[in-house]
């Protein structure tokens, strides 16, 4: 696998090392001494999919506070995906700072998002499926999200949002939040 960290200290997009033959191609998308040589947490506490019907389809800006705060790795098997994700760490030079990372089943690659991020994407082709391995447990008393079209954030989503869930449209923007966002994202 190639690590390769973004300008978002602790968050890697990774990309695969095929091993071709006349078959096709092998490849390894996790291994966990290698995200620990990275200073990646490889805990899996849940693995979940996402299926999405139609491009444009919106999923986030989701996020768990501390003490549940979640790593997620987040790779596109069948169509693409325009994968944003935001540093929620109040002590970050790149606080509120965000960036984008297409994942396809054509690039096959993977986002590591690390613990205190907001996470969201956006479907790119319809019957798209995405898979998440996620290093803590879903907890719905201290989830949280971010208004996915909060001018403060500046999210540039490429297409005309076709689906989103009401709870992801229902997000506060920040303004309404953010003393409470910085206490509670803490260390």
């Amino acid at each position: 696998m190639i690590f390769t960290e973004t300008k978002l200290k602790g968050a890697f997009i990774i990309d695969i090392e095929r091993r071709e033959d006349s078959r096709g191609f092998f490849a390894r998308v996790f291994c966990q001494r290698e995200f620990e040589a990275h200073g990646l947490k490889p805990i899996i506490a849940q693995s979940n999919i996402a299926f999405n019907l139609r491009k444009g389809t919106l999923r986030g800006m989701h996020f768990q506070y501390p003490p549940a705060p979640e790593t997620k790795f987040v790779r596109c098997t069948r169509g693409s995906i325009l994968d944003i994700i935001v540093d929620l760490r109040p002590e970050s030079d790149t606080f509120l700072q965000h960036i984008a990372v297409e994942l396809s089943e054509d690039n096959h690659r993977g986002l590591y998002v690390p613990e205190r991020f907001g996470h969201g994407y956006q479907v790119l082709r319809d019957n798209t499926e995405t898979s998440y391995q996620v290093g803590e447990f879903y907890a719905p008393g201290v989830e949280g999200g971010l208004l996915y079209n909060d001018p403060r954030l500046n999210l540039d989503w490429p297409l005309p949002v076709s689906e989103i869930s009401d709870k992801d449209r229902d997000w506060k923007k920040l303004d309404e939040f953010e003393n409470e966002l910085i206490q509670r994202m803490g260390i």
